[in-house]
């Protein structure tokens, strides 16, 4: 019997790997777009009323697949067009760049002269 690697406690799921999402409603096939934590994954799924999206999901509602699936095309192509998400968790810094709204210093004010 093989366990998924989410009863080993080894949640290896990657970017970019296939998964089936078993998340409420039917099990829809997945491709892992990000992984922000250790209890969140973001899967590209096609829903059947609104089309291809993003969801967030427990990596215990996911299981690997082997088999491509008639979406996966329509999948990757949503995945390859969507930048990767920039966090503070991530390790990502301002690098000393102002924030946004603060690029400039105040000009000088005249004094009424």
């Amino acid at each position: 019997m093989q366990l998924s690697p989410t009863l080993t406690g080894m949640d290896t799921y990657t970017p970019g790997e296939l998964v089936k999402v078993a998340d409420g409603g039917a099990e829809l096939d997945g491709l892992v777009f990000d992984r922000p934590s250790s209890s969140k994954v973001v899967v590209a799924v096609v829903d059947p009323n609104r089309g291809p999206l993003f969801r967030t999901v427990n990596p215990s509602a996911l299981s690997a697949r082997e088999q491509e699936g008639p979406d996966d095309r329509v999948l990757r192509l949503l995945v390859r067009r969507t930048p990767l998400p920039q966090s503070a968790a991530r390790g990502a810094t301002s690098g000393g760049q102002p924030r946004p709204g603060y690029a400039r210093d105040a000009t000088h004010r005249p004094t009424g002269r």
